[in-house]
């Protein structure tokens, strides 16, 4: 390059061109300067040489060292860059010269230790009796002619046989020794008895090569540093040296370049090489000049080799050079050209062309660039770079969906056609299933198959395939690591898997696969299949390092989608275990319900419980949350819901009771988190007066569809979720209904979503209840159909209620006054009563059990006291009156004359109990008059009543 640059100095400056006027370059400044300037030059030439002994006056050194000259900057410059770049070289000697003495200490203990080590006699010498006196002669001798610090023999226990240190002879040593010990030798620095050495230690082995000793050879790093301190006088010497003769060199330069600046100044300078700086700016590597007529100006060092261009190129015409025509061409016309690539002999070159002017004389020069490492340096980055872009397109792209076989599809259609031009995925069916992969994993489903070449053969999707051992696929499962199959027409084995299927893969033009294992956290999930056809290169060694990262990465994405299926698999299956699985037989209400579970299981609940009286009671409850503990929460809350009804509490206490035990489970669960959040509608529905009663904790209320078709929610006060309460009673509401109303419970997922706020999903639940009258499972189709989308954000239950009335004729009702004697009247009534409803079979035990229930009543309740007969599915027996006070079950003794009452409804009766209300309280009775019921009492009723005497038991 400094070649390339003198040129240009001497063809612009004219110093190769003699001091003819016409050669000289224009000087700066306007006409009239630029014509005073020249012919001050032109009186300078003439002018005759000076006379021996006069001198012309010098340049003072103080010119060189001013920066306000161009050659003063040119001085300083480069001196600071002389001298760095001796500074530079000192250090690069003095680093390379303690690496090289590192490695030659290395080198020589390495092989000290192990010339002496396998010298003949050592292994006899190491099992004799004195073999101390036998090695330290030898070892002092050997370190002297290795040139190294000594030579130390150990036994393997660390006993010192041999050692530089006499003193150490006999003791006991602890070493990195451990890999020598195992029969491998090895170099390292360590600090030892000798101070900070470099050690080499090598096994000493028996003819049977059992190690029998370790033989270490050490250097110390001060040696080492003495030897380089050693070369630091030279080396120091030399860069003195250097720096004084370039710093003399480039004062000679600087003063002659001072010289043939004229005492000109940076501006003027800067002015008048103004078109130098745009040519050299210009250049790239190769660099020509080619004047107004296509002749060949100057060609620096670059371009003559890349062009081999003849010693006496400059001033040939461009197209006398012996170029190629598609080169010479494009040079010689003087046309703009960027980045064209020429061929030239067997070089790739880039060619850009750009005029000179306004910079210079007509003319262009042109920049030629050798891209042909570059072109097949780019190639291999291009191709590195889509590799990590397909990378990082699989980590955003597979396994978005927690699906296993989404995934596959997923990890299929990134790497088609990017990688591959056919991608199958073959899973193991328990993967599919959400179970643990088994240990023997030969036969797998195809899970995905794409391809942009439609018809290949390949087996399709759903497939069971079944290995066989001599396989690549086998051999891949084996081996835990990917089988390449570079060229599938001259591979054997592969087509041992079926032989005609694999014909029709060659006849497609398939010619070439990479089968990789899906290894997820040490588990074999599966089996990926690469397959390439038709243009496509074959796979190479590079391709399967790829394929195995890309299906590493898919592989953990499909183990993610499998645990998921598992968790949520069983999560599903706990929870459709705690719904009811149909709702039970009840006259009160008409009854249709709907369950949607979204992708993460809840704890969304329903359930329809009978209550004593014919009443119902209509539940929905919502645990927040998704997954296993959100499943077992809403479980034991239905439960519990289910369990407090049986004791016939009104819906305000059981939202009470239910309060209670979801702060307790709160405390006792911390280290789950406890419960984040649960909520629950109850309302009972009584069809005996088309009376409903509801309460919520923190749930939405109900829906009525009244008869006409018009839809409202009732308001009923809302009391804080299910353990937030802190002991506050819960409110109730009270409507009466008429019968046919609609009663629609839900849960939130209902009305809320993501992109739905509360009140826009009441109005479109509004208008999805409204209208003229449907079945109950209609108006859930409706309901679903129209609110839900396919897969909804949350879990949504519905319960749909409509209400039915109790026939009057099947009610009966006396007033009982609180005398002993009215015992046997009402009995007598209600006698004739069942009577009247065909059910004399039953008029016995009925008879028992409301002797019982009235006696009790007027000797320990008080007034009203009133008796009411239901006859529904069963029967029911009720005596209601103003005490709050509830008998007990308890066995008599013998000599009790007392206290067998309750005992014998017990016995009678399918059920009974005691219900309290806002007057007092109620205990009932119910009998059952279908198949299966129990046995009609055989003791004659006139024994039993002539006893009874209408006192209580």
């Amino acid at each position: 390059m400094s070649n390339y640059l003198g040129e240009i100095r001497r063809w612009l400056l004219g110093s190769g061109m003699g001091s003819s006027a016409r050669s000289r370059p224009p000087l700066p400044g306007n006409d009239q300067e630029r014509q005073e300037r020249q012919e001050r030059q032109e009186r300078q030439d003439q002018a005759p040489p000076p006379k021996e002994g006069v001198r012309r006056r010098p340049q003072r050194l103080s010119s060189l060292l001013s920066a306000r000259s161009v050659a003063g900057e040119v001085f300083l410059l480069q001196l600071a860059v002389v001298v760095l770049l001796v500074a530079a070289a000192v250090v690069a000697l003095v680093v390379q010269g303690r690496s090289a003495a590192m490695m030659d200490a290395r080198n020589r203990t390495l092989a000290a230790a192990g010339t002496f080590a396998e010298s003949p006699g050592i292994v006899a010498a190491v099992r004799g009796q004195h073999p101390s006196a036998v090695l330290q002669p030898s070892a002092q001798a050997a370190a002297k002619i290795a040139g190294v610090d000594g030579i130390n023999v150990y036994t393997l226990d660390g006993l010192t046989l041999a050692h530089s240190d006499p003193r150490q002879i006999g003791k006991h040593v602890v070493g990195p020794f451990a890999k020598a010990a195992a029969g491998r030798s090895f170099t390292e620095t360590f600090a030892g008895s000798l101070g900070q050495s470099v050690v080499s230690v090598v096994p000493v082995k028996a003819a049977d090569g059992k190690v029998v000793a370790i033989v270490s050879s050490p250097v110390t790093v001060e040696n080492v540093q003495n030897m380089l301190n050693g070369q630091l006088p030279v080396v120091l010497g030399s860069a003195a040296a250097v720096l004084a003769l370039s710093a003399g060199g480039t004062a000679l330069v600087s003063r002659r370049l001072l010289r043939r600046t004229h005492g000109l100044g940076p501006a003027e300078m800067t002015r008048m090489y103004e078109h130098h700086d745009a040519v050299l700016h210009a250049v790239r590597e190769g660099v020509l000049i080619v004047g107004a007529g296509g002749r060949l100006l100057l060609a620096n060092d670059e371009a003559r080799r890349l062009l081999d261009l003849p010693a006496d190129a400059e001033g040939l015409p461009v197209t006398d050079l012996g170029l190629e025509e598609g080169l010479a061409e494009p040079i010689a016309s003087g046309r703009a050209v960027t980045d064209e690539v020429h061929m030239a002999a067997d070089r790739l070159l880039a060619v850009n062309i750009r005029p000179t002017a306004p910079y210079g004389s007509a003319g262009t020069v042109v920049t030629l660039r050798d891209t042909t490492e570059l072109r097949a340096l780019t190639g291999r980055a291009e191709v590195a770079r889509e590799r990590l872009k397909l990378l990082y397109d699989a980590g955003v792209q597979v396994g978005t969906t927690l699906d296993v076989e989404r995934t596959a599809e997923e990890l299929a259609d990134v790497a088609v056609p990017r990688f591959a031009d056919v991608v199958t995925v073959d899973l193991l069916d328990p993967v599919l299933r959400g179970e643990e992969p088994p240990e023997v994993h030969t036969e797998m489903r195809r899970t995905a198959a794409v391809g942009r070449l439609d018809d290949h053969p390949l087996y399709p999707v759903g497939k069971l395939i079944r290995f066989d051992p001599t396989s690549p696929m086998a051999a891949g499962l084996a081996g835990g690591r990917a089988v390449l199959e570079a060229d599938l027409r001259t591979a054997r084995l592969w087509r041992t898997q079926d032989p005609a299927n694999a014909q029709l893969i060659l006849d497609r033009g398939i010619h070439s696969m990479i089968a990789v294992p899906l290894r997820a956290r040490g588990v074999v999930l599966g089996m990926a299949g690469y397959w390439r056809g038709r243009d496509s290169p074959a796979f190479d060694e590079e391709d399967v390092s790829f394929a195995e990262e890309l299906t590493a990465r898919a592989a953990l994405s499909v183990d993610n989608a499998r645990r998921y299926t598992r968790e949520h698999t069983v999560a599903d299956t706990l929870q459709r275990s705690l719904l009811p699985r149909h709702v039970p037989e009840q006259t009160a209400v008409e009854v249709a319900h709907r369950y949607l579970a979204a992708q993460a299981v809840g704890g969304d609940w329903f359930d329809v419980i009978p209550l004593p009286g014919a009443r119902v009671a209509l539940v929905v409850g919502d645990v927040v949350g998704h997954g296993l503990h959100a499943a077992a929460t809403m479980g034991r809350l239905r439960t519990a819901v289910y369990n407090f009804s049986t004791l016939d509490l009104p819906p305000d206490e059981l939202l009470s009771h239910l309060d209670e035990l979801v702060a307790h489970i709160d405390t006792d669960e911390q280290e789950w988190g406890g419960i984040t959040g649960a909520t629950c509608l109850c309302a009972v529905y009584d069809p005996s007066s088309g009376r409903v009663t509801a309460a919520t904790a923190g749930h939405p209320g109900p829906a009525l569809v009244r008869l006409d078709g018009t839809v409202t929610f009732p308001e009923v006060p809302v009391s804080p979720p299910l353990g937030l309460g802190a002991g506050l009673p819960m409110e109730t509401a009270e409507l009466t209904l008429p019968e046919g109303s609609v009663l629609a419970l839900f849960t939130d997922g209902l009305i809320e979503s993501r992109d739905r706020d509360p009140d826009a999903g009441l109005a479109a639940l509004r208008a999805a209840l409204a209208g003229p009258a449907r079945t109950p499972e209609e108006i859930c189709t409706a309901v679903i159909d129209t609110m839900l989308p396919a897969r909804p954000n949350d879990d949504v239950a519905l319960l749909v209620a409509r209400t039915r009335r109790l026939d009057p004729e099947r009610i009966a009702e006396w007033d009982v006054p609180p005398e002993p004697a009215e015992v046997s009247r009402v009995r007598n009534a209600c006698a004739r009563k069942l009577a009247d409803w065909g059910l004399e079979d039953i008029a016995f035990t009925t008879e028992l059990i409301l002797s019982e229930l009235i006696t009790n009543a007027i000797r320990y309740g008080t007034e009203p006291i009133r008796v009411r007969l239901l006859y529904d599915r069963n029967l029911f027996c009720e005596v209601s009156d103003g005490s709050s006070t509830s008998p007990h079950l308890r066995r008599a003794d013998d000599n009790d004359e007392g206290g067998r009452g309750l005992f014998l409804v017990a016995q009678f009766a399918l059920r009974w109990g005691t219900r309290y209300t806002d007057r007092g309280k109620i205990i009932w009775s119910e009998q059952a008059l279908h198949e299966g019921a129990p046995p009609a009492v055989t003791v004659p009723g006139e024994t039993l009543l002539a006893g009874w005497d209408d006192e209580p038991l």
